[in-house]
């Protein structure tokens, strides 16, 4: 098992930019760096996405997929898987959660995806925790879709991948509203539960689905109803 490097961390200043990371590992000889994140960790139904993305330049207008328009982040994942030195993405459907807890899945789709990327980065950024066992050096790095260039790309690419797969569940089972709150456990997707049942694109392990919607406390495999 490769044991995780961490730059000092007197290599990335405050003001180095979303570039910063990349600029600073290329610097030391370990580009090329991937950014690895995924969506839908906090959503009670559909998959869970994964992205790992090595880019091919800078991008303007890279950010924290949450927080941007569904306009500019299509026009942005149009761009990245255009001009990206690789992306992976691995789809981990509800079941699989289901059956392995949401963080064991979690950290396994960081691991497939870095594995298939056509070749081995040098460096790996992770959004938000560290993943051991990865084949090369890596960081966890706190709100990494906001301070990394590679990590903010992979958001973007994990999560308008998963909102194009939930629109397409919507005409599986339009219910539910998944076109409209992705999975995510809002009010009106609670009553849809309550008013219908799970469909079998929903993860039953989670108590949101559990107990048919109610506004009870979240099990341990839940983390929250967060856009993530």
């Amino acid at each position: 098992m490769t044991v995780a490097f961490r730059p000092r961390p007197s290599v990335v200043r405050r003001d180095s930019g979303l570039y910063g990371y990349e600029r600073a590992l290329t610097r030391r000889g370990l580009g090329p760096v991937a950014g690895v994140d995924e969506a839908g960790r906090g959503a009670c139904a559909g998959p869970l996405v994964v992205a790992a993305v090595v880019l091919g330049g800078p991008i303007e207008g890279l950010g924290d997929s949450k927080l941007l328009t569904v306009s500019r982040r299509e026009a942005l994942y149009e761009r990245i898987t255009v001009t990206a030195g690789a992306v992976s993405v691995v789809v981990i459907p509800p079941g699989e959660i289901d059956d392995r807890g949401l963080h064991r899945s979690n950290v396994d789709g960081m691991r497939r995806a870095v594995a298939r990327l056509p070749f081995d980065p040098g460096y790996v950024l992770t959004d938000g925790f560290p993943v051991p066992g990865l084949p090369v050096p890596s960081l966890g790095v706190w709100k990494g879709d906001r301070v990394a260039a590679c990590v903010a790309a992979a958001s973007i690419v994990a999560k308008v991948t998963r909102d194009r797969m939930m629109v397409a569940l919507d005409e599986r089972h339009p219910r539910y509203g998944f076109a409209v709150h992705k999975g995510y456990g809002t009010a009106d997707h609670r009553r849809a539960l309550r008013a219908y049942g799970p469909c079998p694109d929903h993860r039953f392990s989670f108590s949101t689905v559990a107990r048919s919607g109610t506004d009870e406390a979240m099990g341990e495999n839940e983390w929250g109803a967060g856009v993530a």
